[in-house]
């Protein structure tokens, strides 16, 4: 199971998170419709190549962090072409909460 922290990137694009709050689900977390990989295990090879799926091709915001239905969280810290998604479900963008508001 993933690890709150991990860090994984992407295989066809150039993007990377670190999970934030882990789930059961981020066992399927995949990036550009490809699974993704512990950082560690791409450090200094090349990506297996190809490009991100065009169904998941959408992109994603660096600094942004993307939830699923059962609370995962994962934060972008580089930004690439792929769209995040757990199995076939993309993740969505988390809005952020509004301040009170103080008078």
């Amino acid at each position: 199971m993933i690890k709150n922290g991990t860090r994984l990137q992407s295989q066809v694009c150039d993007t990377q998170v670190i999970v934030v709050r882990a789930a059961d689900s981020l066992d399927d977390l995949r990036c550009g419709g490809q699974p993704m990989v512990t950082l560690d295990s791409q450090e200094g090879t090349e990506k297996s190549g190809g490009a991100p799926d065009p169904a998941f091709a959408e992109g994603n915001v660096m600094g942004k962090r993307y939830v699923d239905e059962t609370g995962a969280e994962v934060l972008v810290t580089k930004a690439g072409a792929g769209t995040l998604s757990v199995g076939e479900t993309a993740l969505r963008l988390k809005e952020a909460k509004p301040l009170p508001a103080s008078d």
